[in-house]
């Protein structure tokens, strides 16, 4: 299978779980569902894990108790944490504030800045994600894109996403631009673009490429907790890509994953996720 780098967000979510949906001015009940391992190196990554694929993740946590706690059950999940940077200070806790109907809230300090050294030796990589605010992503992925498959997540501001594939959600788009989907992303992408997701939810997904436009439709779901659905899509995605399917064979992985992701009480990949994967010819 494929050797993956993944430059995302490990995370230590502590979970509150309301008792009705949120609404302003409110007063609200919470259990408090503990301290669960989070964020989108771990989200997309574990899946991939599962599906026999070599994963690494680059990220950084604090030099505190926390950041130790991360980096142990990441590793416990079979994910290569040797590229993550640690940070003088403390990692603070991520707050997921959940509704009964599955949705969720997140709550987050500000980050330390987070800057890139010199990219890694890209023949050694079959696969490049990118869901970061990292300062240098650009440029790794500029680095990467001749040698590597480079895929990103579109990002919450404007800044180049140099890549062959963009994922975005419909929600993510709304009042972004004026350009056409299409347009939009290969503004951000640039010359190398080859396709550009767009999901939303049961109403599956779009993939734009320079010459039509492509719908696949969503995999039924009895959603639990929608936390990493977007990340476990984009690693069925990434999966399909690195097994040689095309795009809308990568995007029906995608969809599965993302069901079996909502299907579950975490962020991370469930075990169905897992048993599915493990039932299936690497």
């Amino acid at each position: 299978m494929a050797n993956i780098l993944i430059l995302a967000n490990l995370n230590c979510d502590r979970i509150l779980r309301l008792d009705k949906p949120l609404k302003t001015g409110g007063r609200f009940h919470y259990q408090d569902g503990g301290l669960r391992l989070g964020g989108g190196g771990a989200n997309t990554g574990i899946g991939l894990v599962w599906a026999q694929h070599q994963v690494a993740i680059v990220s950084q946590v604090g030099s505190d108790d926390i950041g130790d706690w991360i980096l142990a059950k990441a590793s416990t999940y079979g994910l290569d944490c040797r590229l993550v940077q640690r940070f003088e200070g403390n990692t603070c806790e991520m707050l997921l504030v959940m509704t009964p109907d599955g949705e969720r809230t997140i709550i987050r300090p500000q980050r330390p800045t987070f800057t890139l050294t010199s990219s890694p030796k890209w023949d050694d990589w079959q696969a490049f994600y990118i869901n970061s605010s990292a300062q240098g992503a650009e440029l790794w992925a500029e680095s990467a894109l001749a040698r590597t498959l480079v895929v990103a997540q579109l990002a919450k501001d404007d800044r180049p996403r140099p890549c062959h594939v963009l994922i975005a959600s419909k929600s993510d788009l709304s009042g972004r631009s004026e350009l056409s989907p299409w347009e939009f992303a290969l503004q951000l992408a640039g010359e190398s673009l080859k396709y550009f997701i767009v999901t939303d939810g049961d109403a599956g997904a779009l993939v734009y490429s320079h010459e039509e436009v492509q719908q696949v439709a969503a995999v039924s779901a009895n959603v639990v907790d929608t936390t990493g659905a977007g990340d476990a899509y984009a690693a069925g995605v990434i999966h399909g890509l690195c097994s040689g399917d095309n795009i809308l064979k990568a995007m029906e992985a995608g969809a599965r994953w993302a069901a079996f992701a909502v299907e579950t009480p975490s962020s991370i990949p469930g075990m169905g996720l897992k048993a599915y994967l493990g039932a299936k010819p690497a």
